[in-house]
């Protein structure tokens, strides 16, 4: 598949093909193929052509008619486009998914090896109490692994309910019916649930990206992003790029979400007047911004530099206030105060060596 690329969004080439103009007739063309029961070839399609009929189908089937005559006999044109959005959603979870394990994978390599690597926990800006960073990766992972399990749970169904829903013109056809497809023409839930997993994704990477912001601000540098941006005006800095693009985009995708639950609670009558319609390029964007701020994040844990010894010091200089709690709940202090985090951090890694392998 080929690649987008977009100066409004920088990374956006790592979504590569997916929900493309390209990628959408590709779908929208094995939707009628398969109705139909044979291959069609993808024509040019202009996209100025869509606005005539509000959508692409209808400019679609005009060409692909050249073709075959008897394309398109029973459906309508939001049962080619839903289907082809879910198609490509599939297609897209799966590659989400595929840097989401590569997240997991760095994440439980970083849990166990400073399971034990002290560091002061900070709560509303402020020095709190003893903690570990790997106590710290263990939540950023936690994140990660119910993100891929909301993935896991969606469905892609396809659509098929002729005009208004009832598939009046594929009995009236004698076509063979299938069994177990809802016809959700007005009830929106499958674009909304992926809608709303997706951005628990960008929530999770965003989770993870926030920390490397702060943690790598000079005053703290207890992490740092392996290959940092530059500046165009003072060539000595090294800017958190990856995380500040994946902070951009947790701080856009859930508009996206949203827009796609407005667009459902306007459904109205047996077809949508304007809600449907919304819910395509909203799609489109955030499967793209999700797909990239994954890849991004995936990068920025492979190389993502730890310093143990900063951690040591920032904690050394909060003095005897990060003891303050353990003080008040005991007249003999053990040495250490770190309640059950190193057994957090192994009940987090087992779990994701069982859902990752």
């Amino acid at each position: 598949m080929g690649s987008m690329a977009d100066l409004f969004w920088p990374g956006d080439e790592r979504a590569d093909g997916h929900f493309t103009d390209a990628a959408f007739l590709r779908a929208m063309v094995e939707v009628e193929s398969e109705w139909l029961g044979r291959e069609l070839e993808v024509p040019e399609l202009d996209p100025a052509a869509a606005e005539a009929g509000g959508n692409p189908v209808i400019a679609l089937v005009r060409l692909l008619r050249e073709q075959d005559l008897e394309v398109h006999r029973g459906l309508t044109s939001q049962d080619v486009v839903d289907t082809a959005l879910m198609r490509m959603a599939m297609h897209a979870v799966a590659d989400v998914r595929l840097d989401l394990a590569a997240i997991g994978h760095g994440l439980t390599g970083l849990a166990e090896q400073h399971r034990d690597t002290p560091m002061v926990a900070r709560t509303l800006t402020q020095h709190a109490v003893p903690t570990t960073f790997g106590f710290r990766v263990a939540a950023w992972l936690t994140a990660v692994l119910d993100a891929d399990e909301d993935l896991a749970r969606l469905t892609f169904p396809r659509q098929l309910g002729g005009a208004a829903g009832t598939r009046a013109a594929m009995v009236e056809l004698g076509r063979e019916l299938p069994t177990g497809i809802p016809r959700w023409h007005t009830t929106r839930a499958p674009v909304t649930r992926i809608g709303d997993a997706l951005v628990g994704c960008t929530d999770a990477c965003a989770r993870i990206a926030n920390d490397v912001v702060t943690m790598s601000r000079p005053e703290i540098g207890e992490l740092a992003e392996g290959s940092g941006g530059g500046s165009s005006t003072m060539p000595n800095k090294a800017n958190p790029v990856l995380s500040v693009l994946v902070r951009r985009a947790a701080l856009t995708t859930p508009q996206l979400a949203a827009t796609l639950h407005l667009a459902a609670a306007q459904q109205v009558d047996d077809r949508a007047d304007g809600g449907w319609h919304a819910e395509w390029a909203t799609l489109r964007d955030l499967v793209r911004r999700t797909l990239v701020a994954v890849s991004q994040t995936a990068d920025l844990v492979a190389d993502l530099r730890v310093a143990p010894d900063r951690m040591a010091a920032n904690l050394a200089a909060a003095g005897d206030a990060v003891l303050a709690e353990q003080r008040s709940m005991t007249d003999d202090p053990a040495p250490t105060y770190l309640g059950d985090a190193g057994a957090y951090v192994d009940q987090v890694v087992a779990r994701a060596k069982a859902a990752l392998g």
